[in-house]
């Protein structure tokens, strides 16, 4: 009788860790989904109205949605964009998160990002890790 309670308990914590997982990646993939769609529209808005963009947007943007849209976030989306669509990184968005990317957003060099994007996939690291690497 005791371990039918034990398993039925276990069963229930596996399950909640196991939809725990599924949910942090499906929430992963919408975030980066997002973060590059608004990317695109700052670069078309910065090629339009000129690069004073960000900084206009994100006054508002902080007031309206969050502080955590601030000049730098949008800067990054902005980047992170350009770093997947202009620069062709191998676009593996949803095996990796947003800090990940964040971390190799200053790179230059198309291979060195692929490079990263590719150990940080195989080796199942962390941000932790990926910045001493970087």
């Amino acid at each position: 009788m005791k371990n039918n309670y034990y398993n039925e308990i276990k069963n229930k914590l596996i399950d909640n860790e196991v939809y725990k997982k599924v949910k942090d990646y499906s929430k992963n993939r919408n975030d980066l989904s997002t973060y590059y769609e608004v990317g695109k529209l700052l670069y078309e808005a910065g090629n339009k109205y000129g690069e004073g963009i960000i900084k206009k947007y994100s006054e508002r943007l902080v007031i309206e949605v969050g502080k955590k849209y601030n000049k730098r976030t949008l800067f990054r989306m902005r980047q992170f964009y350009n770093m997947i669509e202009i620069q062709k990184v191998s676009p593996v968005a949803t095996q990796l998160t947003w800090s990940h990317y964040c971390e190799l957003l200053p790179l230059k060099d198309i291979n060195e990002i692929n490079y990263y994007v590719k150990i940080t996939i195989e080796q199942c690291h962390k941000i932790y890790q990926l910045q001493k690497k970087v």
